[in-house]
C-alpha cells in the first residue's frame, strides 16, 4: 500500500526528480523490478539503488508536504465519484418514472459510466 502512495506521488512530482531518480523510480514502481534487477540493469550496486529510492521517496514526501497536489487530487476524485453516483441514481430514477425515455436514459447512463461526452441533441449555433 505504501508503494501505491509513492506511485501516486511519483505521478504527481516525478518530473521534479533527476533523470536517474526518475528512471529508478519508474523501474521500481511501474515495472515492479527488484532492487537487484535495477542494479544489474544500471550497472550499479543494490545499495546505490536503495539509496536513490530513499532519496526519491524523501523528495516526493517533501513536495507533497509543501504542495499537497496529490491530497487535493484524491479529494477531488472522491468528490467527482460521489457526484457521478448521484447523477447515475437520478438518471435511473428518471428512467423508472418515465419509461418512454428509457432508451435515451440507457444511452446517457452508458456514456456517463465510461466518461464519454453526452450529446443531448442541442443544435449548434
Amino acid at each position: 500500500m505504501k508503494d501505491l502512495t509513492y506511485l501516486q506521488l511519483w505521478d504527481a512530482y516525478g518530473a521534479l526528480l533527476t533523470d536517474t531518480q526518475r528512471d529508478i523510480c519508474e523501474k521500481y514502481f511501474l515495472y515492479d523490478l527488484s532492487l537487484s534487477e535495477i542494479a544489474e540493469e544500471k550497472g550499479i550496486s543494490k545499495q546505490a539503488v536503495s539509496d536513490a529510492l530513499k532519496t526519491s521517496r524523501d523528495l516526493l514526501d517533501f513536495y507533497e508536504g509543501k504542495l499537497h497536489f496529490n491530497e487535493q487530487n484524491q479529494s477531488y476524485s472522491l468528490a467527482v465519484s460521489f457526484m457521478m453516483t448521484d447523477v447515475t441514481r437520478a438518471l435511473t430514477a428518471f428512467k423508472e418514472r418515465h419509461p418512454e425515455y428509457a432508451e435515451e436514459m440507457d444511452e446517457i447512463l452508458s456514456k456517463v459510466t465510461v466518461g464519454e461526452e453526452v450529446d443531448l441533441g442541442k443544435e449548434e449555433e
